[in-house]
């Protein structure tokens, strides 16, 4: 197994260390009170959520315009962009990493998707594979692939302060309903070591005679944390989990030249210290304890070794999500 900084990079690292190690030290202090801060803000927001009155959908479809893998004639890159489809309209849930790379362009033109297709633009979290790209996260302003069209006022739906050009940006601050019948969880939070205090809001329906299906971007604040919360919001099992959980156990889909990205950033642990095989069996057994009939994994920031793990011990139906497919609930 290859490591996630290459060798090469050694050198650079040690005659950077008089300045590395102070700037890792205080990144360590900041990231061990948003550890704190998170715990206690997710725990004061779960604890004051209540039912929504979410309607019974007749219909639930997903199509994939980006993902890491891919079904034949599409492209596939380590982002995430969801058209949700229900009986009450539609959605557009995140923008990978927008015209950055080929693949979300080349993906949507395959599918004829246009943006005037959906109600409304949900972005799942502020990370560049989510919001637009590298430019679009440093400038905090989602940024949308020219080819899908104008925004001409369209809602769009985030979990923190960005800018959205051509969009009427509200900014959810709690479980909420959205539309085409489908619910925020409200922001939830993880510390992150080199991104600081993080917000993503997972979005939740309700499936009428089965339960309840919840979607994710990345699952940076844990899925057993967004579970809890969409267990607040309904009394209705919860019959489908999908999107990223971010298990880059032993590779990382997103590389930069002798870096291992997702295993270095992201994880909720600070850079020296792995996501290991336990927390991938604990997150197992919590998703078997939750009993669900569906899991739909997203590849873009989970390894292949970890979705294969999933599908052999996931006590249900288990998918790995492509480019180019749409999946029915």
């Amino acid at each position: 197994m290859s490591k996630r900084i290459s060798p090469a990079w050694w050198p650079v690292l040690g005659l950077a260390s008089p300045v590395l190690f102070p700037m890792l030290f205080v990144k360590n202090r900041r990231y061990k009170r948003n550890v704190e801060e998170s715990r206690n803000l997710n725990k004061a927001r779960i604890e004051n959520a209540s039912c929504l009155e979410l309607p019974e959908l007749e219909q639930f479809e997903l199509t994939v315009l980006l993902e890491h893998k891919a079904a034949p004639g599409f492209l596939g890159a380590p982002g995430v962009s969801y058209v949700i489809k229900t009986n009450k309209g539609s959605i557009l849930f995140d923008l990978g990493f927008g015209s950055e790379m080929p693949a979300l362009a080349h993906n949507a033109a395959k599918l004829n998707f246009k943006l005037n297709q959906v109600d409304a633009l949900v972005i799942s979290h502020l990370h560049p594979d989510h919001m637009g790209g590298f430019k679009a996260f440093r400038n905090n302003q989602i940024a949308m692939p020219p080819a899908f069209g104008k925004g001409n006022g369209m809602a769009c739906f985030a979990p923190a302060e960005v800018g959205a050009d051509g969009f009427e940006t509200e900014i959810v601050q709690g479980p909420r309903m959205l539309p085409a019948g489908i619910a925020s969880t409200g922001p939830l939070s993880r510390s992150l070591f080199f991104m600081g205090l993080t917000e993503e809001q997972a979005i939740v329906a309700r499936l009428k005679h089965k339960g309840m299906v919840v979607i994710t971007g990345c699952g940076h604040p844990t899925i057993e944390t967004i579970i809890q919360m969409a267990k607040r919001l309904s009394d209705d099992p919860i019959y489908a989990v999908g999107g990223g959980l971010h298990f880059p156990v032993t590779d990382s889909p997103l590389r930069k030249p002798g870096l291992k990205v997702q295993m270095i950033w992201g994880t909720g642990k600070p850079p020296w210290q792995k996501i290991t095989e336990q927390d991938l069996e604990q997150t197992i057994e919590n998703l078997n304890a939750v009993c669900p009939k569906h899991i739909f994994l997203s590849p873009h920031d989970t390894c292949d070794y970890a979705l294969q793990r999933f599908k052999t011990s996931l006590n249900c139906q288990t998918h790995i999500l492509e480019s180019g497919v749409t999946y029915s609930f």
